[in-house]
């Protein structure tokens, strides 16, 4: 499927930010009951696979010299975007929703600010403002009266950093190879890497040790668990990496970053739908300070380089 419209490419982006902040609830309900690298690695294979039939439809070329580059960024970005889900997925066990959804969202501030420090890429006041802004946006919103955050929000912030240099990383890698085969790569490495963790860890793979012992058979055809790895797998990873992907031939990418600044509209929106979640005063002031300062970054400097790349994860939780 080839998109024309740049009013079709914003809708299906509106739904790839509809996927990334309403699964969140998903997966908070699913890693109550099935340990994070556990998750992560079933549902990571199964969005590689899923990504597999477009290797035939694309026909990228590859020459013979790039395959060991090709495999070490892979390696590389799915390193990452382990760390970035794992900290996501683990961060919804001990802080709330709409929080991380929020605290997910910095990683689009956070692109110039990592591009600065990994490549010296300079970017405008107005990125550097709406960086601040955005800060102070995640005080108000996490912190209430206290001075310090919980360990979800830790973990979650820790999955923005992750996503920020994914995505800077990613944009020094895509142009000189095959994208398709490099997401399916880094997506079938975070699976292993997932797989790995869960065996290595002292916990059991399949359930926390405070729960009663199942077999995995069991735990995994559980409806939330089934609902969860299919909705994060097939929505929010294969579908919305080839949505972006395609989008990006025929829109800006700053309007691509820009519609996926929704995302935390949508966690929260889901987490009050589904979950009876509520902001509070504090925290509302706090999520429009991050929005607005995530909005200022990305357009108060339009003659700044795309901070998103194709086939690229904000959210993720996706």
């Amino acid at each position: 499927m080839t998109i024309t419209s740049p009013r079709n490419a914003i809708l299906l982006l509106l739904l790839v930010s509809f996927f990334w902040g309403s699964e969140f609830v998903l997966i908070d309900l699913a890693v109550a009951i099935l340990p994070t690298h556990s998750f992560n690695a079933v549902r990571f294979s199964i969005a590689a696979l899923s990504l597999l039939p477009l290797l035939w439809f694309a026909r990228e070329n590859i020459a013979p010299g790039t395959w060991p580059k090709l495999l070490a960024a892979g390696l590389l970005l799915g390193f990452l975007l382990f760390i970035g889900f794992y900290t996501q997925t683990e961060g919804l066990r001990y802080t709330s929703v709409s929080n991380a959804g929020f605290i997910t969202g910095l990683n689009v501030p956070l692109v110039p600010v990592m591009g600065y420090l990994l490549f010296r890429n300079r970017v405008g006041k107005n990125v550097w403002l709406g960086i601040i802004i955005a800060t102070l946006g995640l005080y108000f919103l996490t912190m209430g009266g206290a001075l310090t955050l919980n360990r979800g929000d830790l973990l979650v912030l820790t999955c923005a950093f992750a996503f920020a240099v994914h995505i800077v990383l990613t944009g020094r890698f895509v142009d000189k190879m095959p994208v398709i085969l490099l997401s399916i790569i880094q997506l079938f490495a975070v699976a292993i890497y997932s797989a790995l963790a869960a065996w290595l860890s002292p916990d059991p793979a399949f359930y926390h040790p405070e729960a009663t012992p199942v077999s995995w058979p069991d735990q995994l055809n559980q409806p939330v668990i089934i609902w969860a790895l299919l909705v994060s797998a097939l929505l929010g990873t294969a579908y919305a990496y080839w949505a972006q992907s395609a989008c990006q031939t025929v829109i800006e990418p700053h309007k691509v970053a820009l519609v996926f600044a929704t995302e935390p509209i949508f966690a929260h929106a889901s987490a009050w739908l589904f979950l009876d979640e509520h902001l509070g005063l504090q925290g509302f002031i706090g999520a429009g300070m991050i929005l607005g300062g995530m909005l200022i970054s990305e357009l108060g400097d339009r003659r700044r380089k795309a901070s998103m790349k194709p086939l690229e994860h904000t959210a993720a939780v996706d």
